[in-house]
């Protein structure tokens, strides 16, 4: 779904000392244990294109911990494409431990100064610090106010990065030493959302945290000397590690290395689980395990609840044809269940990349991301599976695209999830109700046929038909009271959620919401905690 982006993610490594040499270490040694992020972050790229960054230790240089960051893809933030400068740069910043991060902006700007790791340097060394965070902080507007109520405080920057880098300062001012599970402890107290966090400082102790929730994924492995975390798992197979070495880590657990040595602690409690389900069927790459469950084999099953749910009359000019390219598997699934063939008429353009179109309107996006093939369209009635609809502009431009330059006779479209009906406030970028397409049909009420055929008209479809809302915790694999659905049933699982949600109701109800833009950006009134 090409209207949809994530936040960001997060990426570490660490090559712990007096261990031996790791076989998966870079063949420069372990004082470039470094050289492995630009490839964990090549691997999550998927999570964010606009920035990427890492931050590295090595006790050997003046700069302890250094820090390079930029905007751009992976491989233009770390000249992959040109080796000398690559070399170059990993030399410079080369080390035995590092974090790294991919960012797509909810929240903030679009310039260097938000991309991360954002590093605090200090002249005592356990306060010069860098971190990434993957996530969004639902409570950010109350967090914000709390800070700049203090005359002599002062943000430069509209994100809740900054809000997560003052905190850390506080736990860290004056005499304090805590340790670092303290600390998480301390800020667990004071966040509402999703964070992920990757932490390193100057003596070269690091901490990878998942929030108690889990509502985004975090995935960690451990062989021998060399550990390492990413937001997903394949980022850890393509290093090398063993699968049966690939593990997630549990809400409210961090990893902590101190001194060299290894331990994972819960830093708070983790009663309940709100895992976001749209990992599963669109932010994450197919070939990913989060949480004990594969990617591809829910997206595959979601494919047989469209299948279960299919009523129209199939013959020999039926096809089916995914929207490139989260949508393959539900499609190919939908289409062996079907018996019909599945075909490729739509082609991405890949290299697309981030141009001035992407600052225009979606709709000139979507004809130039897209190509039609009249050789496999054609005459036919095209089953045309997405992985989900949210603003609809790319869609209504596909359907055009199908019949007028493709030629198909009919397009029926069919989403492998349900109607997105409600913001996200834990790092998804849908953020009012009024740019939803849903909300529009369904006035706060069931999702009946009668919609769907309305629906479907003003998307130009012969027909719409979504996945039934329970289907989404069978593919997953989790009880619908281990998943966040917030954006599909109005449920969040947190209190400042909870509040947002009520708040953008409310401007929409009276109209204010497209002028004075998120319900994430009104302030809270009272004190909202996880």
């Amino acid at each position: 779904m090409a209207e949809l982006n994530h936040e960001c993610g997060v990426a570490a490594v660490y090559h712990l000392p007096d261990r031996g040499v790791s076989p998966l270490a870079p063949p420069q040694g372990v004082e470039h244990t470094s050289n492995l992020i630009p490839r964990l972050l090549l691997d999550i790229q998927n999570r964010g294109q606009l920035a990427a960054g890492m931050t590295t230790f090595n006790p050997h240089r003046n700069q302890l911990i250094d820090t390079h960051k930029d905007v751009g893809t992976v491989t233009e933030v770390f000249h992959l494409n040109h080796q000398e400068s690559y070399r170059t740069l990993m030399r410079e910043y080369a080390g035995r431990a590092a974090i790294g991060h991919v960012r797509y902006a909810t929240c903030g700007k679009d310039d260097k100064s938000y991309a991360q790791p954002f590093e605090r340097h200090h002249i005592e060394k356990p306060k010069w610090f860098s971190f990434a965070f993957n996530g969004q902080l639902a409570n950010y507007p109350r967090l914000r106010d709390e800070i700049l109520s203090e005359n002599d405080f002062h943000l430069a920057r509209e994100t809740d990065t900054e809000v997560l880098m003052h905190m850390i300062c506080h736990q860290l001012s004056g005499d304090r030493r805590p340790e670092m599970i303290e600390m998480l402890t301390e800020l667990s107290l004071h966040f509402d959302g999703a964070y992920n966090i990757v932490y390193l400082n100057a003596l070269g102790n690091m901490f990878v945290a998942r929030d108690p929730l889990g509502i985004r994924p975090l995935c960690y492995a451990k062989e021998g000397p060399l550990f390492a975390a990413a937001s997903e798992s394949v980022a850890l197979a393509n290093l090398g590690f063993r699968e049966s070495s690939i593990k997630s880590l549990h809400p409210g657990e961090a990893v902590i290395i101190r001194d060299g040595e290894f331990s994972i602690q819960q830093f708070t409690a983790s009663p309940n689980r709100a895992h976001c389900f749209f990992e599963w069927i669109y932010f994450a790459n197919v070939a990913s395990t989060l949480d004990d469950q594969s990617v591809y084999l829910t997206r595959k099953r979601l494919g047989e609840e469209l299948a279960d749910v299919e009523t129209l009359e199939i013959d020999e000019d039926t096809i089916v044809v995914p929207v490139p390219d989260t949508a393959k598997a539900a499609a190919d699934s939908l289409a062996f269940q079907l018996k019909v063939p599945c075909l490729e008429g739509l082609i991405r353009n890949r290299y697309v990349g981030r141009t001035f179109i992407e600052g225009a309107n979606r709709a000139d996006k979507a004809k130039t991301k897209y190509t039609p093939l009249p050789e496999v369209l054609r005459g036919k009635k095209v089953l045309l599976v997405e992985d989900t609809i949210v603003r609809s502009t790319t869609m209504k431009v596909l359907v055009s695209q199908l019949k007028e330059r493709g030629g198909a006779s009919e397009v029926h479209v069919r989403v492998a999830c349900p109607p997105i009906i409600a913001p996200c406030f834990y790092g998804i970028d849908m953020s009012t109700i009024s740019e939803l397409f849903a909300p529009k049909f369904m006035d706060n009420g069931p999702l009946t046929p009668e919609i769907e055929v309305t629906m479907a008209e003003t998307l130009g479809a012969d027909s719409l038909k979504y996945l039934p809302i329970e289907a989404i915790s069978r593919c997953v694999g989790f009880p619908k009271e281990s998943l966040c659905q917030a954006c599909i049933d109005g449920k969040y699982p947190t209190p400042a959620g909870v509040q947002l949600y009520q708040i953008a109701l409310e401007k929409l109800e009276l109209g204010e919401e497209e002028n004075d833009g998120r319900a994430y950006d009104a302030p809270l009134s009272v004190t909202a905690r996880t």
